[in-house]
């Protein structure tokens, strides 16, 4: 038995999200990597996956792991796999690791990136991976906000409606916002995120750089623990799941470089 990890990129525009579904709620990124891979190693494929993304989600650095008894080469397999998944979905790396080693369990923290275009007129050429925001924004005061947000706090606050039980308490090391030609960034590395919990920090920087909310409520705002004290939820498209760390050293990189370097 073997057990190899993948490297999956996705454009999630036309996807119902990472985790399987039923096949009348349309093709996820599980179901998509299963089939082919059952189909190439001969055998029913299990996958297990890092980070669940919603409908809509993109990622650039999606990690999955399976076990096979199958005997192809593990350097054939994102080519092999070309002709068994839809064009939004490759396979860009492969790797044999060992029999133990499960995503879930191994992870340090993640990066998301949350794109923003604020221009009173719409940009369609990019339109699938940003949110439109036709209002100028302040991005100094989403700054400001964004300090308030790092750290270690109860992010009750800014969890989605349907979030299932799980620890509310998480760490962010470091948001970093940067602007050019109407294109906004947010850009958040944290040890884990509760469902929706990137989307609500887009939306609420955004209330922030709208005028609607001042940076300087966030502490009461995560104090309440209620999801009703802020705004509407960013929408899918803008959010990309940029990297997932799995070593404190690559982690501890991230924070001090591509974070700080946006600024």
């Amino acid at each position: 038995m073997r057990n190899i990890r993948l490297i999956v990129a996705y454009d999630g525009t036309n996807l119902a999200g990472y985790q399987k579904q039923p096949s009348d709620k349309g093709l996820t990124v599980q179901g998509a990597l299963e089939a082919g891979l059952s189909k190439i190693c001969n055998e029913p494929i299990q996958i297990y996956g890092a980070s669940r993304t919603d409908a809509g989600v993109h990622a650039k650095f999606q990690v999955c792991a399976f076990q096979t008894s199958g005997t192809i080469p593990v350097d054939n397999i994102p080519r092999a796999m070309i002709a068994h998944l839809p064009k939004d979905i490759v396979i860009t790396e492969a790797c044999e690791i060992p029999l133990d080693w499960k995503p879930r369990y191994n992870i340090f923290g993640k990066h998301y990136i949350y794109s923003i275009y604020n221009r009173e007129i719409a940009d369609p050429l990019s339109q699938r991976y940003h949110w439109h925001v036709k209002k100028p924004l302040n991005i100094e005061l989403m700054k400001e906000g964004a300090r308030f947000l790092e750290g270690t706090h109860d992010f009750s606050t800014l969890k989605g409606a349907n979030t299932t039980p799980v620890d509310p308490v998480k760490t962010i090391y470091r948001i970093g916002i940067s602007e050019n030609q109407g294109y906004i960034k947010i850009s958040v590395i944290g040890d884990g995120f509760l469902y929706h919990m990137v989307r609500n920090i887009a939306g609420l920087l955004v209330d922030i750089g709208l005028g609607k909310k001042l940076a300087c409520q966030i502490p009461d705002l995560l104090k309440a623990k209620d999801r009703r004290q802020i705004g509407k939820t960013a929408p899918a498209q803008g959010l990309v799941l940029e990297e997932i760390f799995f070593s404190e050293q690559s982690l501890t990189e991230a924070v001090a470089m591509k974070i700080n370097n946006m600024e």
